[in-house]
């Protein structure tokens, strides 16, 4: 009893632990956080390539691998593979399930049209401001569809506020992004304040996507920081030419790498951090006023750096920033709005602001007066009309930073409170190898992450992802090197998973590390390689046969698709085979005993036929041997076969029409192709139609016709010749066999017996061939058999 009673316990016991340790793993299952990117950079424009954006999205990509992102890329993608890809990439968000995190990064040309922004695909052809939305991609409907899914977090980063050059008109577009408000648990990030542009670098990557990475790959930043972080690096490097911008509507709580317990102490304390955030900018000096009026982006802080200090050197450039936002607010408030009151308040405010032609615009759509009536009711904005002194920093259509007209003072140096200074191995980065392949994103070298920084341990590791197992070590993809494992504390590849050029070559590293592409452009990948087989990268938009392109014919097209009469070897077109070889510097040319090799030599072009490959259309019958002049069905002197022994095959006519077993082939009639007698009976007149000739002597055995006259009745058109031998009237023919004479006739027949009738195509144009015959013995003719009456009376009735 009390054995029972023990066994009892441990069974519950057991029962218990088992249940407990399902139900913590499949919790541990249900809370692995899975992260997807999107990612595009797109540079390759008709108006002129960009430097930066494909490597750009490279180095985006490549960092977010190593942070557990499971990323789909491309580069220079027309509207129809974006808008594709994009919508396999939703679908792909959608099977992930809840608590996803999603990043989508766009690097190019972006645009802004009334109100809203737009990201030129490299096929956009914009000749004025009204093709913007039918040439480009509309954000708001790439984030829109995203905002409805169930996701955890969202952030979308247009690295796109570039000096525009479309739409080069009297009615400019609004230069830059136009601001805008990120919907819930999103965040919306631009390279370049509103209403403001960022310069077009040299390279290899931009200042905004570097310094994007290098905050990135810092641990335990919310993403609040890591955008502010980034705005302060960019503006110090580009020594204040470009100041970057994000909007935030996350609230759960999110890092890109987690900072672990090893890690050094950070030169600032925390509590440092938040006395510095609340602390009032008249505080400040003016530099350290300046840096932290960038680090809060807001009206108020710049307008408080301008309270405290308005004559300072930097106060010009604070201004200029504080115009353009009260500007990019003014507009959003006024399409948000959308009625003609509304814009003709903006108008009212900035009659030459850079949103001008888009106010006008919407009052030509409203049907509505350009000048506004008198009383009309004006909009109350949330933000008081601009000041005299600013106007001159927007009474244009884009303002740039850098402009030499504004002569701003350089900014100063940010202090170490305020960031860190720059990792010694992130300030050059070198360039990455170009990209092999259609839409791929070049592949940067890697950078390893610090010992003490990882990603976080709840997440989903992304699949046979090469980068994410080896944030620590170095990756290099080159000729020389792929991955050189420097990770004391492991979690990276074992000795026998390395990739190393010796063992599996630069090819399948590249394979490993490179960003997918997304399913739509793999399969419009694999049908530009099929059509571009050399591997040779198309240009943007390239993509099938052009108009009027001639299609190259493959090594490998059946000799029946072969058609035309172009040179070999030109045009795209496959050289002749003899032997199987290809015919090159005129090499691999047919032995003929009877013709020296100078005349072989210009006998190809005229023979045509070749192993069996038909270049000009003739055709060669199965089992010969197209290199040798004597066509002898068992090789090169074997014993010519006749009657239903000689086996055909189907075979390209002239113009390439088909031909079975010799009928309806007008060159097997004519004397072409075909150099043997038959065994009993008579030839008649047959045509010739003017192809390819003859190149070597009559087969029969050896080199010397010979018909043995013992066959059965032939069915089928003997044809042990090759297509040799020049095209005689007359052919000399021994054991008696009679002449062949080649006349044209307009329906040839063989009467050694009664059927078949042998019929040469109709709509081939006969050409009768009158040849002088050459000075020969003639054998005596053997009595002509009449061909017997029938059809009259006391006649017997005809066969069919």
């Amino acid at each position: 009893m009390i054995v029972m009673r023990t066994v009892s316990k441990l069974l519950a016991f057991f029962l218990a632990l088992s249940i407990f340790a399902f139900g913590s793993t499949a919790l541990a299952l249900a809370q692995s956080q899975k992260r997807l990117a999107f990612v595009i950079g797109n540079a390759a424009y008709p108006s002129g390539a960009l430097a930066t954006p494909a490597n750009d999205a490279g180095l985006i990509a490549q960092t977010l691998q190593a942070a557990g992102f499971d990323v789909v890329g491309a580069r220079d993608v027309d509207q129809e593979s974006l808008r594709g890809a994009y919508r396999d990439f939703l679908a792909k968000v959608t099977a992930a399930g809840p608590d996803a995190v999603v990043f989508v990064y766009l690097a190019g040309q972006g645009l802004q049209f009334e109100g809203e922004n737009y990201f030129a695909p490299v096929d956009a052809q914009i000749a004025t401001a009204t093709d913007v939305p039918m040439a480009a991609v509309r954000i708001s409907d790439l984030t829109k569809p995203l905002a409805a899914l169930p996701t955890k977090v969202n952030i979308v980063v247009l690295d796109a506020a570039r000096p525009n050059a479309f739409a080069k008109s009297n009615q400019p577009l609004a230069g830059g992004l136009a601001l805008v408000d990120p919907d819930p648990n999103m965040l919306i990030a631009f390279n370049a304040a509103p209403g403001t542009v960022a310069p077009e670098g040299k390279g290899p990557y931009g200042a905004y996507a570097q310094a994007l990475a290098e905050m990135i790959r810092d641990g335990g930043l919310q993403p609040g920081d890591v955008f502010d972080r980034t705005r302060l690096r960019v503006n110090e490097v580009t020594q204040g030419a470009e100041l970057p911008w994000d909007a935030s509507k996350i609230t759960q709580p999110f890092v890109f790498f987690e900072r672990g317990p090893d890690a050094p102490p950070s030169q600032v304390s925390s509590a440092e951090i938040r006395t510095m955030r609340t602390k009032e900018i008249r505080d400040f000096d003016a530099h350290d006023a300046y840096v932290a009026a960038l680090d809060r982006d807001t009206m108020r802080g710049y307008e408080d750096f301008l309270v405290a200090y308005p004559h300072d050197p930097l106060a010009r450039r604070v201004r200029a920033i504080l115009a353009a936002r009260r500007e990019a607010i003014t507009w959003r408030q006024t399409w948000l709005r959308d009625t003609p009151e509304a814009y003709w308040s903006y108008l009212d405010r900035y009659p030459h602001g850079p949103h001008a032609w888009d106010a006008r615009r919407r009052l030509e759509h409203f049907d509505a007066a350009l000048e506004p009536p008198q009383g009309f009711a004006v909009y109350a904005y949330d933000v008081p009309p601009p000041p005299p002194d600013e106007i001159v920093y927007v009474d244009r259509p884009v303002l740039y930073f850098d402009d030499p007209e504004f002569d701003f003072a350089p900014p100063p140096p940010v202090a170490v409170i305020f960031l860190p200074p720059r990792p010694r191995d992130f300030i050059e980065l070198a360039p990455p190898p170009p990209p092999v392949g259609v839409f791929l994103l070049p592949t940067p070298v890697f950078v390893p992450v610090p010992a003490w920084v990882n990603p976080p341990r709840d997440i989903s590791p992304p699949p046979n992802d090469v980068i994410f197992n080896n944030i620590h070590n170095t990756t290099i993809i080159n000729n020389n090197t792929t991955i050189n494992e420097n990770n004391s504390q492991g979690g990276g590849l074992t000795t026998g998973q390395k990739l190393t050029a010796g063992a599996v070559g630069v090819g399948a590293a590249a394979l490993a590390t490179k960003v997918a592409l997304p399913a739509f452009l793999q399969k419009k990948e694999a049908v530009l390689s099929k059509q571009n087989p050399g591997g040779i990268p198309l240009k943007p938009g390239q993509g099938g046969q052009q108009p009027g392109g001639v299609t190259p014919l493959s090594k490998t097209l059946p000799a029946n698709k072969l058609t035309g009469h172009a040179l070999p070897g030109a045009d795209g077109n496959t050289l002749p085979l003899v032997n199987g070889k290809p015919v090159l510097n005129g090499q691999n040319l047919p032995n003929n005993p009877n013709l020296p090799k100078d005349k072989s030599r210009k006998l190809l072009n005229k023979q045509g036929t070749a192993g069996g490959n038909a270049v000009t259309g003739n055709p060669v019958v199965s089992g010969q041997n197209g290199a040798n002049g004597q066509g002898n069905g068992q090789g090169q002197n074997g014993t010519g076969k006749t009657g239903k022994d000689a086996k055909f095959r189907k075979i390209p006519g002239a113009n390439a029409g088909p031909a079975a077993n010799g009928v309806k082939n007008p060159s097997a009639l004519n004397g072409q192709n075909s150099g043997q007698n038959p065994p009993n009976g008579k030839f008649k007149k047959l045509h010739n139609q003017g192809g390819g000739q003859t190149n070597g002597q009559v087969n029969g055995q050896g080199n010397q016709a010979q018909g043995n006259g013992n066959g059965p009745k032939l069915h089928k058109l003997p044809a042990n010749g090759n297509g040799g031998g020049n095209v005689q009237q007359k052919f000399k023919v021994s054991n008696g066999n009679p002449q062949l004479k080649v006349q044209g006739q307009p329906k040839p027949e063989f009467h050694a017996q009664p059927k078949p009738e042998f019929h040469a195509q109709p709509k081939q144009q006969i050409q009768q061939v009158h040849r002088q015959p050459q000075a020969q013995p003639k054998p005596q003719q053997p009595p002509a058999v009449k061909k017997p009456s029938c059809g009259h009376p006391n006649e017997p009735a005809c066969k069919k």
